[in-house]
């Protein structure tokens, strides 16, 4: 039986659903900074979030890559800090998440002369499909997770592009309750996106991750990995987007600060 297979088991019996043994706790607060500054009550909700995860969801190890439970629920904790707030299931349509030992290769398409496409081979840290299937690597997740001040965390990352698919396009707009909410967010994404490519316009050191110029969906992406991990200084440099952030996803990650 499989690492993941027994962890499966373990969550699907009801009576030790939100039973977390002392060593998975103990890999979240060696491996997740993070973990330790949530609000006991945010705890005890991400292990049963990270129950609901693990039963819904295949790990694969890659490329010779064993799991274990260290590398699952490093995975599955920093997912479902994204999914703390939102209803139901977390990710319902993630189907699998592939876990590599470091970067892999991949095929990139880009458009070339005429309409033709050029396919190239480049390495990924991250993946995330909108079929359901994550793919990591796994020096970067845990490398991402151990530092909670520098921006960036390649799981953050991934599974916003997740709940961003949610409405079937990984286009920088996620499900929203309504019109209005749908109004306010294009505005403030809009005037934040233009406040990120006048700073790599001037050659100015930006908050974000340059790389959330690429397109509406990686801006949405960087924002995340912004919010969750330099919560203060967002809220301070770009209170706006900090509030359409907090309004999204319910948290407010600069009070565990």
């Amino acid at each position: 039986m499989t690492i993941w297979n027994k962890l499966k088991e373990f969550f699907e019996d009801e009576e030790a659903e939100f039973v977390f043994k002392d060593e998975w706790v103990a890999y979240m607060e060696n491996n997740l900074p993070l973990y330790r500054k949530l609000p006991d009550i945010l705890r005890l909700e991400l292990q049963r979030k990270i129950g609901q995860f693990v039963r819904t969801t295949f790990f694969e190890g890659c490329n010779g890559l064993e799991l274990d439970d260290e590398m699952i629920l490093t995975v599955a904790a920093q997912a479902c800090i994204l999914a703390l707030k939102q209803e139901g299931p977390p990710f319902p349509q993630l189907k699998t998440v592939l876990l590599y030992p470091t970067a892999f290769t991949s095929i990139a398409e880009t458009a070339g002369p005429g309409g033709t496409v050029i396919e190239r081979e480049v390495k990924c840290l991250g993946e995330s499909w909108e079929n359901g299937t994550v793919i990591l690597a796994w020096d970067s997740v845990r490398n991402g997770a151990r530092n909670i001040f520098d921006g960036h965390n390649v799981t953050f990352h991934e599974f916003a592009h997740q709940l961003d698919s949610l409405d079937g396009d990984t286009d920088g707009v996620p499900l929203l309750p309504d019109e209005a909410a749908y109004q306010t967010w294009a505005n403030v994404l809009a005037e934040h996106c233009e406040v990120l490519f006048d700073e790599i316009r001037r050659g100015k050191k930006s908050l974000l991750d340059p790389y959330g110029a690429t397109n509406p969906g990686e801006y949405f992406a960087v924002a995340t990995e912004t919010f969750f991990e330099k919560p203060r200084q967002l809220k301070k440099k770009q209170p706006g987007l900090y509030e359409e952030l907090q309004n999204f996803y319910k948290l407010d990650p600069a009070s565990w600060f």
